[in-house]
């Protein structure tokens, strides 16, 4: 995943950053004692401080100054192919490359999947942003309206492969901000004595290469920008009637559901709203009624409820914890009410012993958040309590 290549960099700039700074502590009190290790300590210093610069040649696209940023999806250079061959070069994969005969890897795709890439890429202060976007929709709404499976399948796939690249880039995003953020941990405390400049220095060359290596792992884009455009995403799968694709990758995102905790107050605010919107699928979410065979209905019941239970689990904390917003509240009186309506419907759908992990959950993150009050789940709690106390009296009775 592309999260996981971001982070990387992350990880290997703070352990040799480490063993560079315990090896000049020790050598620089040697060289107080013996000149000979002074100059043995400026040549180690000047080594690792063009290694950490050497580093940003093993990534071809973050150094290639005259590279396009779009030339990972266009080779300009090239000649065009001839009809039939190499077309793949010139236009974007719709899906992970494998055509599974729903039209899935045809023009159409490659030009949707090209659409919604830029879309991802571009900057919201373009004036082309919009522009690509509103063509984009009229894409999508034009293969939906023809009411051809084909190209419902199109879009089918082509959306779902956008909102997992999407959901990739915001995890990246948001650990890069707030990596930022938070500075560099034990190496903020070292900046300062004899080798403060050194510290100061690491960190220069040390970002510019963790910074290089994220960008070219697709966080180009600020993590706000990524969740509004997540949440339009969702919107339009659903539009389309494809809201399961949404929310069951929505329910396995553990690692950005960790992250919205600690996020900046405007992200968490777009993060509440995919939450809420998608949260409702969820409970709209049904069996296929046309499917005749029990066992199949059961198994699909058990995948629908353990869905719903990763919702709630990884989601819950962010609506507890969240702020209200900055300049408004992210949802309206009537939106909360009717978000606290769906979870507790959601809820009382669930095996009881999920719903007791759910309401402890919920119980832990509400109580200990003294910022907020939302959402009230104290009636669906109490719920759950008579119903195991009367199955504890019917059980010893």
């Amino acid at each position: 995943m592309e999260s996981s290549s971001s982070i990387t960099p992350l990880l290997f700039r703070n352990l040799i950053t480490s063993l560079f700074l315990l090896a000049e502590n020790s050598i620089c009190s040697l060289a107080q004692k013996h000149k000979a290790l002074e100059l043995i300590r400026c040549v180690f210093v000047s080594s690792f401080l063009f290694f950490l610069r050497l580093l940003l040649s093993l990534n071809p696209r973050s150094t290639n100054n005259n590279e396009s940023p779009y030339s990972i999806l266009y080779d300009y250079n090239d000649k065009p192919p001839k009809k039939g061959i190499g077309r793949r070069k010139y236009m974007p994969p719709a899906n992970s490359g494998d055509d599974d005969g729903s039209g899935s890897d045809t023009a159409i795709a490659r030009a949707l999947s090209q659409l919604l890439s830029i879309v991802n890429n571009i900057p919201v202060s373009s004036r082309k942003y919009q522009g690509v976007r509103s063509l984009a929709e009229n894409v999508i709404y034009d293969n939906q309206r023809e009411g051809v499976e084909a190209l419902r399948q199109v879009n089918r796939t082509v959306l779902s492969a956008a909102f997992s690249r999407t959901l990739s880039q915001l995890e990246a995003a948001a650990t890069l901000e707030q990596q930022q953020g938070g500075g560099d941990g034990d190496i903020d405390g070292l900046d300062s004595g004899h080798h403060h400049w050194i510290v100061r220095a690491v960190r220069s060359v040390a970002g510019v290469v963790w910074t290089k290596g994220v960008s070219s792992g697709g966080s180009r884009s600020s993590a706000e920008k990524l969740a509004a455009e997540l949440l339009w995403l969702a919107e339009t799968m659903a539009a389309c009637g494809f809201a399961k694709e949404s929310v069951r990758r929505w329910a396995s995102a553990s690692s950005l559901a960790r992250l919205s905790l600690s996020a900046e107050p405007r992200l968490q605010a777009s993060l509440v709203k995919i939450s809420a919107l998608l949260l409702k699928y969820a409970k709209d979410m049904g069996v296929d009624e046309d499917d005749d065979n029990e066992s199949t209905k059961e198994q699909q019941e058990r995948k629908q409820a353990k869905m719903q239970m990763q919702m709630l689990v990884l989601w819950i904390p962010l609506l507890c914890t969240a702020s209200n917003g900055t300049d408004v509240p992210v949802l309206s009186i009537s939106e909360r009410a009717e978000l606290e309506r769906v979870l507790e419907e959601t809820i009382e759908k669930l095996a009881e012993e999920d719903q007791e992990r759910v309401l402890s959950l919920w119980l832990h993150q509400f109580t200990y958040c003294s910022s907020s009050d939302w959402p009230n789940l104290h009636a669906s709690y109490a719920r759950w309590c008579n119903a195991s106390r009367k199955h504890l009296l019917i059980h010893n009775s």
